[in-house]
């Protein structure tokens, strides 16, 4: 299993999900979807895993699976064995060689995933104190749990909810 790193907030995050956004949206025309970057790369000043975590909106999951064939010629490859434990969300990964690794989540928007994340991304830009205790967080937890990333993600999952319990989410 591979080192969870969490590296300093870097201004290009945003330019590179400009891009995949424009990606996306050209893939899904005229399918009508709606591209939001999220994850801690989607809020300036905060440390991440140098991930692009991108959530894709559609208003159906059936819009998403019809372009899972385009959506795999452009790299991004489908990987459907987390839907057991989310069925309501198609997730893609795409590795390109020059680039950061993206993550996308496909979603019925204004669906309960895609409010909660929009919520938790949302708190953290506005509340530059939140941001900071939840960099702590992630800081501490990867050196707790530097070679096991699903552990890693599991021990922040108390922290996201309380975030989303206070905000109504």
């Amino acid at each position: 299993m591979s080192a969870v790193v969490v590296s300093p907030y870097s201004a290009g995050w945003p330019v590179l999900f400009q891009a995949i956004r424009e990606e996306l949206l050209s893939i899904f025309e005229p399918v009508p979807v709606a591209v939001e970057h999220i994850g801690s790369t989607s809020v300036p000043g905060l440390a991440a895993k140098p991930v692009i975590d991108v959530l894709l909106g559609a208003n159906t999951l059936a819009d998403i699976e019809a372009k899972i064939g385009a959506l795999d010629g452009a790299g991004f490859l489908y990987v459907p064995k987390y839907e057991r434990e989310i069925p309501l969300r198609r997730y893609f990964v795409k590795s390109p060689p020059s680039s950061l690794r993206v993550h996308l989540h496909g979603v019925e928007q204004g669906g309960q995933i895609w409010r909660d994340h929009l919520t938790f991304r949302n708190a953290l830009r506005n509340d530059s104190d939140l941001r900071d205790q939840y960099q702590s967080l992630k800081l501490r937890l990867a050196t707790e749990f530097a070679d096991n990333k699903s552990a890693y993600t599991d021990a922040k999952g108390p922290f996201i909810q309380s975030v989303l319990a206070s905000d109504g989410g």
